[in-house]
This record gives C-alpha cells, sequence and structure tokens, in this order.
C-alpha cells in the first residue's frame, strides 16, 4: 500500500538562551498531518523519510514511538530516517494512528506528535445482513406483491460503500428485486402455484459501487440464498388418479358384482378436503350404482339384459368443505366393455369334422410357392371379439414349409406352401413330420390346439453321381505285365433305384494305355499296354461317372510310371584313348538311361591301372581322371614308378545307384605329356589332346563357321536397316530421255587373234551414252527441281547385249515399269476327322470345363 503525505517533514537547529552559554538543541520538526491509503502498502515498505540536522554539525538520530498500548504500525531507521510499515492497515478498523516522532544528537531530543490518516481503499464485499433466510409466501398472493426486502452493506467509503441488488437468471427466474432498495417482489404477470413448485431457491447478488484498490478499479460482490416456501389454498379441484378407467362386465357376472373403482384426490395437497362421489348426468342409474365414498362401481342386472357391448359412464368427484358444503369438482369417463368368457379354445377340422392328423405324400422338391393340394384343414374358435382371435404356426424341421394365413379372426381355412424346395430331399427326409400350433394371441388363458402333418417323400432322380474325390493320384511300375490294377475310383449316386447305379468310363488322351470296369470302378492297364518311364513316366485322363439318365460327374486321375533300374550304364565306347596334359584332367563319361534318380546317377571308380595303380585319382560323380596332387613333371612319375613309358592303361567302372545296382566298365589308354611338350598353343593342345577323337575336331570347325556365318547375317541386317532408315522419302519422279543419235555397235572380228582373251567380246562404242534428265514433279506446290544424271558406261559383257529400241520424238516419255504382289502361302491340309474323334474331343472339351467349375465352387 501507498504512503501518501502532504508533506515532507523537514527540521533545522535553533538557539535558546543568551549567545554566551548556547546550548545547541536540535530542532524539532512541525507538527504535520499525512494521510497513507489502506491496502496499498505491504509490510517493509518505506512510506516515509526524516530529515533533520544539528547546527554544530553533530550527527542526529531519529526515533518512532506509538502510545502505550496502542499497536505499532511503523518502525523509523535511527540513522537515514526512514519509516517502512510493520503491520497492515485497515481503515475499517482504525482510521487515524497518532505517533511520537523524535530527533537527537545524543544531549538534547526533540520529539513532536503527528497524527496519520488512513485513507479508505475498496477491500470490503458488501454483507448481507438478513439473508440466507427462509421465507413462507401464500400461493395466493398477487402478483407484483412485495414478499421481503434483502439488506447488505458494504464498510468502505464512497462508491465502493455503495450497494446494488440484482438477481441470478432474472429472466427465468418469477420473481425480481429492486437494485437500490433491496425490496424483493413477484413479477408482473407471473403467479405462485403450489400444485407446480412447491419451494424457490432465488439466489441474490451484492454489487458495490467500485473503487481504487492497488491503483487499479475493483468493483466487489457477494451472494446469499433466499428459500421461499410457496404455502397451499384451497384453488385446485380434485383430480383423478389412474385414468383412463375401463372396467368389464363377464357373461357370468352377478348383480352386485364390482366392475372398477375410481379414486380422486383433493387438488390441494398440502391441505386436502375430503371427496365424495356420484355419477354425472348418467342414463344407465338402473344398471350402475357408484359408493358415495369408495367410488366402487357395481353392476344393478345380469348381463343377459344389457342391450349395448360398451357403456361410457361420467364420474364427479367434489370437494366437501368443512361444513359440508360442495365445492370445486373434477369429472372423469369410465368405459365398460361387456366381455364375452374364453372358455372354447381354436379346433382343427377335416374334411369329416374335428381331426387332429394329416398325411399326404409326393414327390420330392416340389416348385416354391405351391400348395399342397392334398391337406384339407380347417381351424375354428367359437368365442367371440379378442377370444377367437388366435394365431398359426408351423413347427419342424426347418423352413420347408409356411401356414396361411397366420391371424385368424373365429374360423379360416389353412393352406400349406412350399418355403424351400431344395431341403425337401428325399434322400435326407423320407417323410416329414409338423405339427400344426394355434395359439391365442389376446387372451389370459391362451387356449391352444395342435395337430399333426405327415408328408411322404418320393424319390427324384434329383443327384448326379459323386467321386469321394475330385482328383485320384495313382503310381504303377514301369514294366508292370498287362492288366495290371492302377486305382480304383468310387462315385456314390444318392438317389434310390436305377437311379442311383453308377457306371464308369474313361475319357481323355491319356487314358488310351488304361481301361476301367464300369461298374465297379477298378481301372487296369491294357493287357497289351507296356509302361515304360523312359518313354513317358506321368498320363494323366478324366473317369466318368454315369447314372441311368445321364447325370453325371467328373474325376481327373493322376498316374505317374515308377522308373525301375533296367538299364545299367554305357559308355560311348569300351576302349578310349585319352591324352593328359599334366595339371589338367581327363573326362570319362557314362550315360544310364534309367528315367529317375538314383537309378540314373552314377559313380566313378578305378578298378586298375597299369604299369602303376598309384599315380591316378577319378572324381566319383563327375568321371574326370587326374593325376595325384604332388605329381608336377613327368620326372617326378618316372621317379615313382621307375617307369620311361608314359602310356598308362586304366579299367574305370561305372556303377549306378539303383535297386538291384548295374555297372559296366571301359578300358582307357591315357598319353601323358606336359604342357612345354605340346606346340600350336591351346590350339595345338586341343588338337592334340582330340586327336583321337575326329567328330570333336569337326564339331568345333562346325562351330567356328557357324560362329562366323551369324556375325555376317547380323552385320548385313544391321547395314540394312540403318540404310532403310537413313532413305527419304521424295516425290513422284518422271523419267524424260533427250532425243539422241542412233548409236552402232561395233565388234572385233571373234576369229581375229587379239592381245588378251577379254578384247574378243569388247564392245567399242563412238559416243557415250546420252545424258538422262530426271525431273521431280511435287504434288505439294514444290517448285520443279530438274536434276541431270549420267550414268557410268557400262561393264564388259562375255556375250552380245540386245540393241535399244530406236527413240521417235514426241512419242510418249519411257517410263520404268512396276510390279507388285504377295505369295500366298499354301494352305495347310486338315487333317481327316472322324465322327468318333469329333465326339471324343467334344465330350473332353465339356468334362474339362466341369472339372473346373466344379473346382472353383469348392474353393469359393
Amino acid at each position: 500500500m501507498a504512503i501518501i503525505w502532504n508533506q515532507h517533514l523537514t527540521g533545522n537547529f535553533a538557539t535558546s538562551g543568551n549567545e554566551k552559554n548556547q546550548q545547541l538543541i536540535p530542532k524539532c520538526p512541525r507538527r504535520e498531518k499525512f494521510l497513507q491509503k489502506e491496502g496499498n502498502l505491504t509490510k517493509g515498505t518505506q512510506i516515509y523519510c526524516l530529515n533533520g540536522t544539528d547546527p554544530e554539525g553533530q550527527e542526529v538520530s531519529y526515533g518512532l514511538s506509538f502510545d502505550p498500548g496502542s499497536k505499532e504500525y511503523f518502525r523509523v531507521d535511527p540513522v537515514c530516517g526512514n519509516i517502512t510499515l510493520v503491520e497492515k492497515l485497515d481503515r475499517e478498523k482504525q482510521d487515524s494512528i497518532d505517533v511520537l516522532v523524535s530527533i537527537s544528537d545524543g544531549q538534547s531530543q526533540v520529539v513532536e506528535r503527528v497524527t496519520i490518516f488512513v485513507m479508505d481503499a475498496n477491500d470490503e464485499r458488501p454483507e448481507f445482513q438478513n439473508i440466507p433466510a427462509i421465507i413462507d409466501v401464500l400461493e395466493t398472493t398477487e402478483s407484483g406483491s412485495s414478499i421481503y426486502e434483502v439488506e447488505a452493506v458494504d464498510r468502505d467509503t464512497g462508491s465502493g460503500g455503495s450497494v446494488t441488488f440484482y438477481l441470478q437468471n432474472s429472466q427465468s427466474s418469477l420473481f425480481a428485486i429492486d437494485r437500490h432498495s433491496g425490496v424483493l417482489r413477484i413479477k408482473f404477470g407471473e403467479t405462485l402455484d403450489y400444485e407446480k413448485i412447491k419451494t424457490h431457491f432465488v439466489t441474490i447478488f451484492a454489487k458495490d459501487g467500485g473503487g481504487n484498490f492497488n491503483g487499479k478499479e475493483q468493483f466487489l460482490s457477494s451472494s446469499a440464498t433466499l428459500t421461499i416456501n410457496v404455502i397451499d389454498a384451497q384453488d385446485t379441484p380434485p383430480f383423478f388418479i389412474g385414468t383412463p378407467y375401463f372396467g368389464y362386465i363377464y357373461e357370468v357376472s352377478m348383480p352386485g358384482s364390482e366392475i372398477f373403482t375410481v379414486i380422486a384426490k383433493d387438488g390441494d395437497t398440502a391441505n386436502p378436503n375430503p371427496i365424495r362421489y356420484s355419477f354425472d348426468d348418467n342414463d344407465d342409474d338402473d344398471v350402475f350404482s357408484i359408493n358415495k365414498t369408495s367410488g366402487c362401481i357395481t353392476l344393478m342386472t345380469f348381463p343377459i339384459y344389457l342391450k349395448r357391448e360398451i357403456f361410457n359412464i361420467k364420474v364427479r368427484a367434489s370437494e366437501v368443505s368443512p361444513q359440508g358444503r360442495l365445492m370445486d369438482y373434477g369429472v372423469t369417463g369410465v368405459v365398460v366393455r361387456v366381455v364375452d368368457l374364453n372358455n372354447n379354445p381354436p379346433t382343427f377340422y377335416g374334411e369329416n369334422g374335428p381331426q387332429n392328423m394329416f398325411e399326404l405324400t409326393m414327390y420330392e422338391h416340389p416348385p416354391e410357392g405351391e400348395v399342397l393340394q392334398g391337406l384339407k384343414i380347417a381351424v375354428n374358435d367359437s368365442d367371440q371379439g379378442a377370444n377367437a382371435k388366435f394365431s398359426l404356426r408351423l413347427i419342424g424341421p426347418g423352413r420347408m414349409l409356411r401356414v396361411v394365413p397366420q391371424t385368424v379372426l373365429n374360423e379360416a381355412q389353412v393352406t400349406i406352401l412350399v418355403e424351400d424346395s431344395a431341403a425337401m430331399d428325399f434322400e435326407k427326409h423320407h417323410f416329414l413330420t409338423y405339427k400344426l400350433l394355434a395359439v391365442e394371441i389376446d387372451t389370459p388363458e391362451r387356449f391352444s390346439a395342435t395337430a399333426d402333418i405327415v408328408i411322404h417323400l418320393l424319390d427324384t432322380n434329383d443327384n448326379a453321381p459323386k467321386f469321394c474325390s475330385d482328383y485320384y493320384i495313382a503310381r504303377i511300375p514301369e514294366n508292370s505285365p498287362g492288366g495290371s490294377n492302377v486305382v480304383a475310383v468310387t462315385a456314390t449316386d444318392p438317389d434310390s433305384g436305377p437311379w442311383g447305379e453308377v457306371t464308369y468310363s474313361l475319357y481323355g488322351s491319356g487314358a488310351d494305355l488304361f481301361l476301367i470296369q464300369s461298374a465297379s470302378g477298378f481301372i487296369y492297364t491294357q493287357p497289351w499296354a507296356s509302361l515304360d518311364a523312359e518313354v513317358r513316366s506321368k498320363y494323366n485322363f478324366y473317369v466318368k461317372a454315369e447314372d441311368a439318365k445321364g447325370k453325371y460327374s467328373l474325376a481327373e486321375v493322376f498316374v505317374t510310371v515308377l522308373d525301375l533300374n533296367d538299364h545299367p550304364p554305357a559308355f560311348i565306347d569300351n576302349f578310349l584313348e585319352k591324352t593328359m596334359v599334366i595339371g589338367t584332367a581327363v573326362k570319362i563319361e557314362a550315360v544310364d538311361d534309367d528315367a529317375e534318380v538314383p537309378n540314373n546317377v552314377i559313380e566313378y571308380t578305378i578298378m586298375k591301372a597299369e604299369p602303376d595303380n598309384s599315380i591316378f585319382d577319378i572324381n566319383a560323380e563327375t568321371g574326370e581322371i587326374v593325376l595325384k596332387s604332388y605329381i608336377k613333371s613327368l620326372a617326378i612319375i618316372q621317379n615313382i614308378t621307375e617307369q620311361t613309358d608314359f602310356t598308362w592303361s586304366l579299367v574305370v567302372q561305372a556303377r549306378d545307384r539303383g535297386q538291384p545296382s548295374f555297372s559296366t566298365t571301359a578300358v582307357v589308354k591315357i598319353d601323358i605329356t606336359e604342357a612345354s611338350q605340346l606346340s600350336g598353343g591351346h590350339v595345338g593342345s586341343f588338337l592334340m589332346q582330340s586327336r583321337n577323337k575326329p567328330l570333336q575336331i569337326l564339331s568345333m570347325l562346325a562351330g567356328v563357321i557357324s560362329f562366323t556365318i551369324i556375325v555376317t547375317v547380323i552385320i548385313s541386317t544391321a547395314t540394312f536397316m540403318r540404310n532403310k532408315k537413313s532413305n527419304r522419302i521424295k516425290p513422284n519422279r518422271r523419267v524424260r530421255r533427250r532425243p539422241q543419235q542412233q548409236r552402232t555397235w561395233n565388234f572385233k572380228n571373234p576369229f581375229k587373234t587379239s592381245e588378251t582373251p577379254g578384247e574378243k567380246f569388247q564392245i567399242e562404242e563412238e559416243e557415250c551414252e546420252p545424258e538422262v534428265i530426271m525431273e521431280n514433279i511435287s504434288y505439294n506446290n514444290v517448285n520443279n527441281v530438274v536434276r541431270h544424271w549420267s550414268p557410268p558406261p557400262p561393264p564388259c559383257a562375255p556375250s552380245l547385249p540386245p540393241p535399244p529400241a530406236p527413240y521417235i520424238p514426241g512419242e510418249r516419255p519411257w517410263t520404268i515399269p512396276t510390279m507388285s504382289g504377295t505369295v500366298a502361302p499354301k494352305p495347310k491340309k486338315k487333317p481327316v476327322m472322324t465322327r468318333q474323334d469329333t465326339i471324343n474331343r467334344a465330350l473332353v472339351s465339356e468334362l474339362k470345363i466341369r472339372l473346373e467349375q466344379k473346382r472353383m465352387l469348392k474353393y469359393q
């Protein structure tokens, strides 16, 4: 909080007495009044500074004290004179403070009383004086009437001490308040109603006029709740509870039977009056009576004498004042219905009367929506009205049948319709048993009746034969004798009688070597068939299962011919000659004609080597023969074997891995040499090694020639394509020839001896070939371009050329004739197809299509 002083305290020193015996006394400050504003300063804030001097130049000290028993709000620094706040100020508790201010030079002291006035700040909220409170207001109080005066006080001064009032949610409230006086009244046009709201909670706000606080404008407010209890008044008529009212008269009711009891209460629930009941303008006083106190309505006659089925009775409920006078009243209606007793259950009828068992024989899969004509069923309920209303339901397997109608009043003819034709299958149900159920709907007794319906189904040919599997996989060893068993296929047809008998047959290009027993489905090889896995190891064909009416299905059969080890390995030649260069391998190869592993897998071994068996190794898988790794030269071989001849004979065995295993041997003659002994580089080495294989040399030469031809063709094709792309399309060209002189041909005598043989047919010309002018004629409005072209002289020919045609001026220019055409390919001769081949191909195609459709449906 800020302290505002109206004047600073200043002091000086003066003399007192004569000049000789001067005693320096500090001159005290004048007594001043200064103002300090509450709430603007916090504890420890400097609010003033004392300043005094000593004429003698002595240092002065400052002091600050309060009256005994007073609260000390300030503290002074004795050296610098700064006065600080040590307690918070509150004007509402103490608006002025007396302080004793002193100054001393150590010998003399001057004390002065100073009064500090605390100025007001807007720091207090308005305080309600008479709420929260609870008041009672009569519900008949007129609108605009004052019901309460709210009082609130704000201890601040000025605008901060003024108070105004307002209500929370004043727009939706039934009340209004004067903002200055605080008088609460009921709004004009609004009334209190005890029957709607018994208690109102009104929130009232009190707000001050605002004022300065900490240098800012501040408004403070407070709220409180006023509880208003509405006092009930006798202003509401009685009302009936549980309307509308319905009563029933049954055919067995007796006079005096209770029909219904009405209940009414006074609308003024806080102070209710007793109720009296009576009929209001009732024309049926001889039929009904009502108890005035309890409101119980009773029957006064027998039901058989009643002329109407429905009666509308008006009942009045009146308030009775303490003096016994009838006051306000309320009226309600009571609907009384004459009800027939539900004493007859539904009953089913056949052609000969009541019946609860119905039978029918029919073929399976009737059309959906078809009516079962063989069932004659009727249903009846002898009661009247709601007692004769019942529902019909079919209870049985699935939803194959549906009953119509489903709701009946009194009686109806029952119709059974086919709902699901596919489910009515003889193969699943030889007969169907349903229960037809009739149940009353709106009666408490819920009487019901049942009838059994038995439907005997007759079989039809509605099923095609079906294989146990879509495909069959069989394996049979090769070389099996004709008539060997391959596989057995099985198809079933759930139809009965001849429709369930299945016949098998084979189709497809792979079925030629097989046959099937038409009745059992056993597949055998043809008696003359010879299966060889090396020729063909896989067969697939189709087997067809067909019933007596031509319905069929297909299955695919896959037959694998198992390979047997029936071929021994074989070398190309049983005596082989090879040249081995030290550091390289010599390869031999054997072939096994068996179709599968391990029957055709060959292993190579060296059975014997002469003159020494210790210098060679062979790769068991590839057949490559190499020298031992430590043999690097012929000298090493000579040192090991002590042989001067480097020609070896090896007996090599080739054995397959089949069961039983077969083997064969070959003699390999190997000449060992060193690479330096071979001349001609790689070619010489190759020729040296292949000197005993003329076919291999020829194959190499043929490969080289073929490669050269291919390269030549590729280069020629590339050159042709480049020249073709570089040619430009030029305008149409017309060739004109200039007139030329007649040209003569001079030939030397062929019988005259010439210096050279070529001179015998040399042509001598007197003049050169005439110049030919080619004129480009543009059809795109381009200037004519004339080009002069002179052909080279004709070459010499071994025979005489024909004389040129003479040119006659004025005739049509000579043009070069052209001709275009295409060569039609020779039509291929169609193979002759017999009628049986056409039928077989069509049947196989249809079988494949059906099998593919069946597979697609299976995986959907």
